[in-house]
């Protein structure tokens, strides 16, 4: 009999840390999703998380969670799939030091992913964006901070982990080659370009930035970075602002990545190579970056008049505007 703490304490040290040397943020996304695993089976199987073992996580148990952080959790299956992986990884490591389990482990491994719709991209336009840019109280601290922050967001596409994690040390606004540093997804490192308007907004703001406590970027009140739910909570209030004027946005469902998916749109519109979007997104294969091709509805209409007849003008169609008579001529 092997207890789960055991090989949970082997992974997370050997694995994780020693042999993979993973990213903080899929160390934490690794230790949720077994957190949740653990109080799941103490739950089902009445038994102490201590005294859990690895017969306890079967395939039968795994998918009964899977279904709990579906339909009792709320999850998306995007998050179930990720949580499916995290317990997957750590089935890997149990087969290989714990022969004894292997086929508990290996029907386990066998659990298919969740299949799920691919929603449609939602992104601000560039009147909308400009819309949400004005929306902070400048008047104030915390509405000078968010103001620079969502205009950096909003130019750089960058990541709201990426937001969160840069420093002062991290943006650049000496000309020519004013830019922002950051470590994304995978430990790539890229720098983002600055321009003139975000330039104008983000030199105040550093010069403001310098006299408070701590080395954020975007710091919470006492100098802390702020989290993923403190983000998300000033973007909500900031659009409630911008919705009174602006009735699209009350029909969008609008996190801080939609402002990201805006930049990488704004770029494909200009006519910038999916390539160098997919550079500047720091994405790892330009197929990741196609879904913008699949939302940018004026690509689309100017691929259709490319292929209209000869002698037939470009456009969308309008209908006669005698009906009668164009059905008399029919």
């Amino acid at each position: 009999m092997t207890f789960l703490a055991t090989a949970l304490q082997r992974f997370f040290t050997t694995y994780v840390t020693g042999q993979r040397g993973l990213a903080r943020n899929t160390i934490v996304s690794y230790r949720d999703t077994c957190r949740l695993l653990l109080r799941h089976i103490a739950a089902t199987t009445t038994s102490p998380v201590d005294e859990i073992t690895v017969e306890n996580m079967d395939a039968e148990t795994v998918t009964g969670f899977l279904h709990y952080c579906q339909h009792t959790r709320g999850n998306s299956p995007a998050t179930v799939n990720n949580r499916l992986a995290a317990i997957k990884a750590l089935a890997t490591q149990i087969l290989l030091d714990y022969p004894q389990h292997a086929e508990t482990m290996r029907r386990v491994l066998a659990l298919p992913r969740r299949r799920q719709p691919r929603p449609a991209i939602a992104y601000l336009t560039a009147d909308e964006t400009t819309a949400l840019l004005t929306a902070p109280n400048t008047a104030t601290w915390t509405g000078r901070r968010d103001q620079a922050m969502l205009t950096l967001a909003a130019q750089t596409g960058l990541r709201a982990t990426e937001i969160i994690s840069l420093t002062t040390a991290s943006i650049h606004l000496d000309q020519p080659g004013a830019h922002v540093e950051v470590v994304g997804k995978g430990r790539k490192q890229r720098s983002t370009p600055l321009t003139d308007a975000t330039i104008g907004i983000m030199r105040p703001y550093l010069a403001e930035r310098h006299a408070r406590p701590g080395a954020v970027l975007f710091p919470g009140p006492r100098g802390q970075a702020l989290s993923h739910d403190a983000l998300a909570q000033r973007l909500k209030v900031h659009l409630q602002t911008t919705a009174v004027n602006t009735p699209n946005l009350a029909r969008k469902h609008i996190t801080f990545h939609a402002l990201r998916h805006g930049a990488a749109m704004r770029l494909l519109e200009a006519g910038v190579d999916i390539t160098v979007i997919a550079l500047w997104l720091g994405h790892e294969q330009t197929s990741t970056t196609q879904k913008y091709l699949h939302a940018d509805m004026a690509a689309k209409r100017n691929a259709i008049d490319r292929t209209r007849p000869p002698g037939v003008a470009a456009g969308r169609y309008k209908p006669s505007p005698d009906i009668l008579d164009w059905l008399e001529h029919l």
